[in-house]
């Protein structure tokens, strides 16, 4: 019996327990359901009814509701079955501490959570304020959406657009269709953009026109630091200025300095300059202009390029750095860096200098150079082992000049003609395929086309050697056309270094033709000392002649006949007979080891004169003229004389 009892007691505590389930379930289910309602916290009244099978209740006056952690407050509200709610007037919703949106009226449903906003649309987060017409809120998201227009404030910024995404959780704005964005330091127009309510950094997404006071900045994507006024500029960037304009792959702009550093394919541009670099930055204040890397520059007189130029607009000064080549009105300039001031204009080009002047046909190499655009003035200094060197262009030849310091001047007429006036200074050298020559200083004039050979000067071509107190060389249409010898004139010539023709006087004219000696001039106290061959080129007799004046003819580099002027006094001996280093006139120096061979003579040491005379027993009394080249075959007398005499 009582075993019976206690069976019956533990089946009814099972069956009281599993009683218990439906409730538990049902009780869940209800808490679930009313998560997705309305509560009802205050109204001044409350109307309850039912239609179609619909519960609806109509409150009044100060009206309050609530979900979860959003508040809601009205003027008047309809609620369909707590969870549709239709309200009007002075609507308010409070979403925590970080989100106010107030309204006219409101369509909330309390199962997607989505509240409809017309009216006078106002969302609040901290100080950013959104106005609009018609809003669509998300409170589960925390996400606003207007299709309406809109204007955000956000501190001194005001954006505004046709539509526009608010996620307010993650402080973005996403602006779309006709995008403005107004600031104390610029004013922006886009076709969408995507704005940091908190960080206050507007990205752009599509074409997008900024305007900073007078500038203008056109691109396609890109961002703007609205709080440190920090903007980058990409994709078809192009910037407007009131003096430049310029474009780039980006501009990166710097409003706290109202700076510009474009990148990438970076050209900037004016009424009458371009430049182009991979990189420029352009301080528009100071209108200083920084070209970095393959940089051009030009102007209406100037064209430059170097790896890098630094240009100041204001004070016209302009600088280079690596391999620089400067052409400014028919001059070039190379050099691995430049400095120019416009106000003096003067600039200095330092490292492996080549100046050209294109009219002339003249450059400058060196190691650093001073110039003066105005004047043309250029002082050259430095260079391969320490000297400058010139280099002229002659008869399709090149003639090269080194000395220790060279200068050239471009001088200006009262007609207004330019001519150009070159100096050197010091060991003067001169190398040309038919000509060298030695001096101390030189000055040259395209006005004549002379050039001036002073203090011990030298001169060489072919077997000709030519010294005087000064030396003049005149040109014609780039070729040598005389040569003017002043005070001690001594021409010196041997085609075998064996014996010398010497003529002296106090002045020497040389005229030249198609490169070649046609005539001489010999002008006081002439003298000649003449060494006569027959057609087989050998040596049949020597004559010296002294008068006031000759005149010389030369055919083929040779004496074809000599005019002696004011009474002639000559002695004609045969060559054995003469006395051939008694022969030799005052001042004679046979100068050929110092004469430059090539280039590289122009340079190193310098160069000092010797004497050479001629070796004891070249000529045998005896034996006639010694065998070899100038004398004639062994058993052979020697040819007549054939100098010819003219008084």
């Amino acid at each position: 019996m009582k075993s019976k009892l206690m069976r019956t007691m533990k089946f009814l505590v099972v069956l009281g327990v599993f009683s218990l389930i439906p409730g538990l379930l049902i009780g869940q289910t209800k808490k679930d359901t009313t998560s997705q309602k309305v509560n009802i916290d205050a109204a001044d009244y409350f109307d309850y009814m039912r239609a179609e099978g619909k519960m609806i209740q109509k409150l009044t006056g100060s009206v309050e509701l609530s979900q979860d952690s959003v508040f809601m407050y009205c003027d008047t509200a309809i609620i369909e079955n707590e969870v549709d709610v239709f309200a009007l007037g002075n609507i308010i919703i409070q979403q925590g501490d970080s989100v106010t949106v107030f309204s006219d009226s409101l369509i909330y449903s309390a199962e997607t959570k989505i509240a409809d906003l017309t009216g006078n649309v106002i969302l609040q987060t901290g100080d950013r304020r959104l106005f609009t017409t018609h809003l669509q809120y998300d409170l589960s998201t925390k996400t606003a959406t207007y299709l309406h227009g809109a204007v955000l404030t956000n501190g001194q910024t005001q954006l505004r657009s046709a539509l526009g995404y608010y996620y307010v959780e993650e402080d973005l704005i996403y602006f779309k269709d006709s995008v403005e964005v107004v600031d104390t330091n610029f004013v922006l127009r886009a076709d969408a953009l995507i704005f940091n309510t908190e960080t206050k950094i507007v990205t752009y997404a599509g074409p997008t026109l900024i305007t900073m006071d007078s500038s203008r900045i056109y691109c396609e994507s890109g961002f703007y630091e609205t709080e440190d006024n920090l903007a980058e500029f990409r994709q078809n960037a192009q910037y407007f200025g009131p003096n430049r304009k310029a474009r780039a792959d980006t501009i990166a702009y710097d409003g706290r300095v109202k700076e510009y550093n474009l990148k990438g394919h970076a050209q900037m541009e004016n009424e009458s300059q371009y430049a182009r670099a991979l990189r420029i930055k352009y301080q528009e204040p100071t209108d200083k202009l920084s070209l970095l890397g393959n940089a051009e520059f030009r102007d209406s007189t100037r064209h430059i390029t170097a790896n890098s130029i630094f240009y100041d607009g204001k004070n016209e000064t302009y600088s280079t750095r690596g391999r620089s080549i400067i052409v400014d009105e028919g001059r070039i300039l190379e050099a691995s860096q430049v400095d120019y001031e416009q106000e003096t204009g003067m600039g200095i080009a330092i490292g492996e200098v080549i100046w050209r002047d294109t009219a002339e046909q003249l450059t400058i190499v060196c190691d650093t150079a001073a110039y003066k655009k105005e004047s043309g003035y250029l002082r050259a200094t430095g260079g391969k082992l320490g000297r400058p060197y010139l280099i002229n262009v002659l008869e399709g030849d090149s003639l090269f000049m080194a000395a220790d310091t060279l200068l050239s001047l471009e001088k200006i007429s009262s007609e207004g003609d330019s001519s150009r006036i070159l100096l050197a200074f010091r060991d003067v050298r001169v190398y040309k395929s038919d000509l060298q020559a030695l001096c101390d200083s030189m000055a040259y004039s395209s006005v004549d086309s002379i050039f001036h050979f002073y203090g011990n000067p030298i001169m060489w071509s072919d077997t000709s050697q030519f010294v005087a107190d000064t030396l003049d060389m005149q040109l014609s249409k780039n070729q040598i056309d005389k040569i003017f010898m002043r005070d001690n004139a001594l021409i010196l010539n041997s085609p075998d270094e064996l014996f010398f023709n010497q003529i002296k006087g106090k002045d020497i004219r040389v005229e030249f033709r198609d490169g070649e000696i046609h005539k001489m001039y010999v002008e006081g106290n002439a003298e000649t000392v003449y060494y006569a061959r027959d057609e087989s080129d050998a040596y049949i007799g020597v004559n010296k002649t002294l008068c006031s004046e000759m005149i010389l003819s030369f055919g083929n580099n040779q004496v074809e006949r000599i005019k002696f002027i004011t009474s002639p006094q000559s002695n004609l001996k045969p060559m054995q007979q003469a006395d051939h280093e008694s022969l030799k006139l005052k001042g004679f120096s046979w100068e050929q080891k110092i004469r430059p061979k090539s280039l590289n003579d122009l340079f190193g040491e310098k160069p000092g004169r010797n004497l050479i005379t001629i070796p004891v027993g070249l000529v045998n009394p005896e034996a006639g003229e010694k065998e070899g080249r100038g004398a004639p075959p062994p058993g052979q007398k020697p040819a007549k004389q054939q100098i010819k005499q003219k008084n």
